[in-house]
């Protein structure tokens, strides 16, 4: 791989948690009914909009609902998953440029960049509130790609994602689709969605790449 691109929550730092509290915080602002994990993972998408549809969310109420979760959402101070810094360091020494693109809101992401010293190692960063279209749409892993300059092709690229749509959303990209292990997901869900290959962590596909067990 020339170049590999991340998703951000779930996959290099550890805020699932505080994303489904968050969003059963959401189902109970509107007396909906609650937010079984079940329910959770078989309606979640990292577009939100689109995940509340699923989840009942009344059309009329889905902008108040992300208010809500801004409100509800403790992950600020979140710590990266082990031993994703580490492999995100190991890339970086290898010569091969990083990026984000995450459907996570710039002020909230950005920050996490800073502090958790990760905006040191990555090229570029693709916020949720840079475009219309969210994932699944490939448009945000192209402008992900595009950051990247002549660096890479999409067949020589990774995207790395913990969800369903990070992986619809690499394939309809034409990238190398790897789904990260979830506890909302079983793993062979990923390829259910057409990933090429998923891994428990971050930290273990790099150390399977980069030691030579891949390609």
């Amino acid at each position: 791989m020339k170049a590999v691109l991340f998703d951000w929550d779930g996959t290099l730092i550890d805020t699932t948690e505080h994303v489904y509290e968050a969003n059963v915080e959401v189902m109970k602002s509107f007396g909906l009914p609650p937010l079984t994990r079940e329910r959770y993972g078989a309606a979640f998408s990292p577009n939100w909009r689109r995940m509340y549809a699923a989840l009942g969310v009344p059309e009329h109420l889905v902008e108040g609902a992300a208010d809500v979760w801004h409100g509800a959402y403790k992950g600020h101070g979140a710590e990266l998953l082990p031993g994703a810094y580490p492999a995100l360091e190991r890339l970086v020494a290898a010569g091969i440029p990083l990026g984000i693109v995450t459907a996570g809101d710039r002020k909230v992401v950005s920050g996490q960049l800073r502090r958790t010293g990760v905006a040191d190692l990555i090229g570029s960063a693709v916020y949720g509130d840079d475009a219309v279209e969210q994932k699944p749409d490939p448009a945000p892993l192209r402008r992900g790609l595009a950051a990247l300059g002549h660096a890479t092709t999409p067949a020589e690229t990774a995207y790395l994602g913990d969800t369903l749509d990070d992986v619809r959303m690499a394939r309809a990209a034409g990238v190398h689709a790897v789904g990260i292990h979830s506890p909302f997901f079983h793993p062979d869900d990923f390829y259910e969605a057409d990933a090429h290959e998923h891994a428990p962590s971050v930290a273990d596909w790099v150390a399977a790449l980069l030691d030579g067990a891949k390609r």
